[in-house]
């Protein structure tokens, strides 16, 4: 089985979690055994979000998406980010606050849940009034943590782990952007995502009625 960051592969670890006994939660209670507590971070890409939400509809698999209300890369308020937020619902996921310390508000949008945008140490997994934090020590253990942060698994594709049912539970955190764009490495995974960012920034001119002839 090839660990390339692609849908396909990503399909392939949903697909290990269920032969491995595992069932899709949330952050709505404690972590039971055989919990897989599917995380995507979104720091850049509503549309990656999206396919990879649909992509788990349709295996059977429900997470949570963690949407910045202070990217610089989308907005929320937009029309395209009320269709986000609706989407994936509709799919039947959760969605939490991908917050920036120290500004953890948690508005009618959102699952009362928290998970901060690069965080330092000191904070990272300190209670979060009104909301549960993901990496409180409740749910985070090096031994029931994995992420593909910057496209490497610190310890390895768990695919193997997942389908061996060797974790007790497990925090599966992804980034959808990772998954649903080309690259062998990130610098060409985020090329490729600002390729596609290009074609629809022209489509979005167009559609505001900018003469592009």
């Amino acid at each position: 089985m090839s660990c390339s960051f692609d849908l396909g592969h990503y399909r392939d670890l949903l697909e290990a979690g269920r032969a491995g006994g595992y069932h899709f939660a949330f952050f709505d209670r404690e972590p039971e055994p055989g919990d897989l507590l599917l995380r995507h971070d979104v720091d850049l890409s509503l549309d990656a979000a999206v396919r990879l939400a649909e992509l788990e509809a349709d295996a059977g698999a429900a997470a949570t998406y963690f949407l910045m209300t202070e990217s610089v890369f989308y907005n929320l308020a937009s029309d395209e980010g009320q269709l986000a937020i609706e989407r994936l619902r509709t799919l039947g996921h959760r969605v939490g606050v991908h917050a920036v310390w120290p500004r953890g508000d948690v508005d009618e949008r959102f699952d009362p849940v928290v998970a901060w945008h690069n965080p330092d140490p000191a904070y990272m997994s300190e209670p979060v009034e009104g909301a549960a934090n993901v990496m409180e020590p409740r749910f985070f253990s090096p031994a029931t943590y994995r992420s593909d942060s910057n496209q490497q698994w610190r310890h390895g594709c768990p695919h193997a782990e997942l389908a061996a049912g060797a974790f007790e539970w497990l925090q599966l955190l992804t980034h959808p952007e990772i998954w649903a764009y080309p690259g062998a490495t990130m610098r060409e995974t985020m090329l490729a995502m600002l390729d596609a960012e290009r074609d629809r920034r022209l489509e979005q001119l167009a559609a505001d009625r900018i003469d592009l002839s």
